[in-house]
């Protein structure tokens, strides 16, 4: 394993503090990989800035000595996108922790990268205001994280991605050039540099502070469990429900695997272990007029098979109904010890039979695949439950997992829907994207980062 050098070791410590460099291999050893275990490597250093300026003197120290950086937040992203080489630096958010500003006239907030997602939204609560973008982890996960993956969650459905609350940021080039891009009453008639860099995975710069729209808190929130036999048969429900033109602000589909898991743990929520499929529609809004599409929902749901609707009364109630979705990740290693996520989005319409291949997949390599997923929109979350100690099982994994980006590409879908290309799926880019267009995001890339040091290995294959 490769070290730092004692000189630019001392130099970093002087930026941000020696508490805050770290190089000893037990403590590196937290930081090798991010939420997808099955990829690991141990960086150089990790150093924990708290400001800026202290980003941009490190950047400027760090690029001016080659070595590359990695940023990372939470840890909690699920493609391996915070994956750092040997020779590559982390730099983490944890310390850039502060809401900078919430504007609650103006329904806006100025917050640095660590804030922790669900942290904005309790801290503007009392003004009866929001943070829409939800992502399933979001009581870990950062907003700079978010930012990088331009992260949706359950409610992406009705209320749209990160990108869309992005108003502005000030980010640091590998150079420590600190820009400012967008904000409010900037970039009216120019480059929209925020909608580029939103979604950039690290591989542009790092987003130091992230100026984003708030949302009033809905009047009333309706939650319905229906509860199958069959999960094509759900994936149907959701496609009638849509079709029909509602509108819910989230449409999740747990699987009869994943039900089990939970329900057999800490986390229970109190769905019949004997289910195949759960599905968690939720509607938000005015109260009046909302009785009807609930309603319409459980009719739906009844035609499609479902063998019972249960709805949530109170909000105790409507948080155990979410249980089962919003604790499947933390409840998988009841099943395995490793988990590789997928992240394929598909036609609506195309849920039920991409669902039956993807079990078809999991018999024929004798492989457990769980299925959680936004099924609103069509993204699914194959977990591919495996022992990366056995090489043999981990093989069988890679080649499942290329089957299923195949069948859902050929579907009429892509290979990502919010987790992100990362390093996961660069090698399947080329299933989705031809060589120019590629060439062109590396272009694109080549503006901000001219040198190629941030976030070296990520999202483009290694040829273009």
């Amino acid at each position: 394993m490769e070290s730092l050098s004692k000189n630019l070791a001392r130099d970093l410590k002087d930026i941000v503090g020696s508490k805050w460099v770290l190089t000893d291999r037990d403590r590196l050893l937290a930081y090798e990989s991010d939420g997808l275990t099955a990829y690991r490597s141990m960086p150089l250093a990790v150093v924990l800035p708290e400001s800026t300026s202290q980003v941009s003197n490190v950047f400027k120290l760090l690029s001016q000595n080659g070595i590359k950086v990695v940023p990372r937040g939470a840890g909690t992203g699920l493609s391996g996108g915070a994956l750092a080489e040997p020779t590559s630096v982390i730099i983490g958010t944890s310390r850039m922790n502060t809401i900078l500003e919430l504007d609650a006239d103006n329904r806006r907030a100025v917050v640095q990268p660590g804030v922790i997602n669900a942290h904005l939204s309790e801290a503007a609560a009392p003004f009866g205001l929001y943070y829409a973008p939800d992502p399933a982890s979001q009581s870990a996960c950062t907003i700079g994280g978010n930012v990088a993956e331009n992260s949706g969650g359950p409610h992406c459905l009705k209320y749209g991605v990160t990108s869309r609350y992005v108003t502005g940021l000030k980010i640091v080039t590998y150079e420590g050039q600190i820009l400012q891009l967008g904000g409010v009453g900037q970039e009216r008639g120019s480059y929209d540099l925020v909608g580029v860099f939103v979604g950039s995975e690290g591989c542009f710069g790092m987003a130091t502070e992230v100026e984003v729209k708030l949302l009033p808190i809905p009047e009333s929130v309706q939650t319905l469990l229906a509860i199958f036999d069959r999960i094509e048969d759900a994936g149907r429900a959701v496609t009638s429900i849509m079709a029909r033109g509602l509108l819910p602000a989230a449409l999740e589909i747990v699987d009869g695997a994943t039900i089990r898991a939970v329900e057999a743990s800490v986390f229970a929520g109190g769905y019949p272990a004997d289910a195949n499929a759960a599905l968690v529609v939720e509607f938000d809004g005015i109260e009046k007029g909302l009785s009807a599409d609930v309603q319409k929902a459980i009719s739906d749901c009844n035609q499609c098979g479902a063998t019972e609707v249960l709805s949530a009364a109170t909000a105790e109630e409507r948080q155990k109904l979410w249980q089962g979705r919003k604790k499947a990740f933390g409840a998988m290693g009841r099943i395995a010890t490793d988990l590789l996520v997928q992240d394929a989005t598909v036609p609506r319409s195309h849920l039920p039979e991409v669902l039956m291949k993807i079990s078809e997949i999991g018999e024929r390599y004798d492989l457990n695949i769980a299925n959680v997923f936004h099924a609103g929109d069509g993204n699914l979350h194959p977990n591919i439950l495996f022992d990366r100690s056995d090489a043999e099982e981990l093989e069988k994994v890679e080649l499942a997992s290329t089957e299923i980006m195949k069948i859902c590409v050929d579907a009429g879908g892509t290979i990502t829907g919010e987790h992100g290309v990362g390093h996961d799926k660069r090698a399947y880019m080329p299933l989705v994207c031809g060589v120019e267009e590629m060439k062109t995001m590396k272009k694109v890339k080549t503006v901000f980062d001219p040198h190629h040091g941030m976030n070296p290995g990520k999202v483009l294959p290694a040829n273009i």
